[in-house]
């Protein structure tokens, strides 16, 4: 007597649904991830006209470790209060910036307004006040550890490939969303085989 086709038999068909429902819930789930990804570290940043940057020393940690991912929007300087996180110029017209915390104000000789700032994990403030024209933008959010990756992929070349992320972002989550509903189809198909035109 040969051995039973288990795939045949109702525990194998409802293994086999099980599997498949399992694989669509993971695929949606990376789709949710990738589109997440998509709007937050690109589309959001381009429709808003912010900066990215990355945290590169400990200043800011606990609250923003080196790699943390910050999108910097530009605020009006009339606007900016204690306690906003900032990035800023470390000398006025030098590509170098920092993002610190906002912790006081003052203003020079002229009357000038400039802010006193300093790194959450740092016991002094920052030695020079910062003055409008330095001013980046004020933190908008911030997505932990993937400034590693904007740093692997370089400055220079940062929004030529931040385009083509989201390019490629958008068609793999529409093939996710394509191959999804043909397993749908499927299943539909091999759990009533005897459906269909007379």
């Amino acid at each position: 007597m040969g051995e039973q086709d288990r795939s045949r038999t109702p525990a194998g068909s409802r293994t086999r649904r099980g599997l498949a429902a399992v694989s669509r819930l993971v695929t949606l789930a990376l789709l949710l991830v990738l589109v997440f990804a998509a709007l937050a570290l690109i589309l959001v940043p381009r429709a808003t006209g912010s900066q990215t940057y990355t945290v590169l020393t400990n200043s800011m940690a606990p609250k923003y470790p080196p790699g943390t991912f910050l999108v910097v929007k530009p605020e009006p300087f009339a606007q900016l209060r204690y306690g906003d996180v900032i990035t800023f110029q470390l000398e006025s017209g030098k590509p170098a910036v920092e993002s610190h915390r906002i912790v006081g104000f003052a203003s020079t000789q002229g009357g000038e307004k400039t802010l006193i700032t300093r790194g959450d994990n740092n016991d002094v403030n920052d030695p020079n006040p910062v003055r409008e024209l330095q001013v980046k933008g004020k933190l908008f959010y911030a997505v932990p550890y993937v400034g590693f990756i904007a740093n692997a992929l370089g400055n220079t070349d940062r929004s030529l490939w931040m385009s083509v992320g989201a390019a490629a972002l958008i068609c793999y989550g529409a093939v996710l969303i394509v191959r999804t509903l043909r397993g749908m189809r499927r299943s539909r198909g091999a759990e009533n085989p005897g459906e269909g035109p007379a």
